[in-house]
């Protein structure tokens, strides 16, 4: 039985353990009024009702909660119409993001091709991470000039970041520095990411990463053989 471990996201307040099964994690962690994210996970046991001649019953499980993550004008890797839609919120400076984009993003490439896509969503942790934000946004003007995911790549396999740092991967990728200079000194894609970091708090958010696997949660750097289960039954249901 797999199970969520919280030490694969980096969160801004401790999180404490759980063993239960991930699909009831989901659940809890992202119904509505919720609102504590990584913070309890809680239980839930099954409800009982009797049954004829003095038996109980089990109460069928509740269907996992989907929840419908905007994607319109935000980056994304993959097919448009790849039939499933991973939506990651994300920072440029958490360790626990990195490992999932060197591990496990790999390794669903390869399986699911075309099958998959992934989009972006900012969620900086600026309270423990303060360079977060800036590479956000430097990103962001990056993406103005169609490199986005090449400078997401170069972001999250650096040891360092800083505005040397950007301005180093933006020349490197060719770009023309002075827009990109531009961008960068006038801070334009700050009230959108903010926007996005506001967004996923609304949905119960503390830490990163957290996906949306055709709208379904997940929380945490988890290997690949998560996203596999939760992938193949996505592909089998729309066969």
């Amino acid at each position: 039985m797999v199970t969520v471990n919280p030490r694969s996201s980096e969160i801004e307040k401790p999180a404490r353990k759980s063993n239960l099964p991930w699909l009831i994690l989901l659940i809890v962690a992202f119904a509505a009024g919720l609102g504590t994210g990584y913070a309890a996970w809680g239980s839930q046991p099954a409800a009982q009702a009797a049954a004829p001649g003095g038996s109980q019953a089990t109460a069928a499980p509740a269907a996992v909660q989907r929840v419908d993550v905007p994607i319109e004008g935000k980056p994304m890797f993959g097919p448009v119409n790849a039939p499933v839609t991973i939506v990651e919120f994300s920072d440029f400076e958490c360790p626990y993001c990195k490992q999932w984009f060197t591990a496990t993003w790999p390794q669903i490439k390869k399986a699911y091709g075309d099958k998959v896509r992934l989009v972006y969503r900012d969620f900086p942790l600026t309270s423990i991470h303060p360079d977060a934000e800036p590479a956000a946004e430097a990103a962001n003007c990056a993406n103005e000039q169609n490199q986005y995911w090449a400078y997401h790549d170069n972001l999250l396999a650096a040891s360092q970041l800083g505005t040397d740092v950007y301005l180093s991967f933006a020349s490197a990728l060719k770009m023309d520095m002075t827009k990109f200079q531009d961008c960068l000194s006038s801070h334009r894609y700050q009230k959108s990411i903010q926007a996005d970091a506001d967004y996923g708090a609304s949905l119960g958010i503390t830490g990163t990463p957290t996906f949306f696997v055709n709208g379904i949660p997940m929380v945490g750097a988890q290997p690949f053989s998560v996203f596999k289960s939760v992938i193949d039954q996505e592909l089998a249901s729309i066969k």
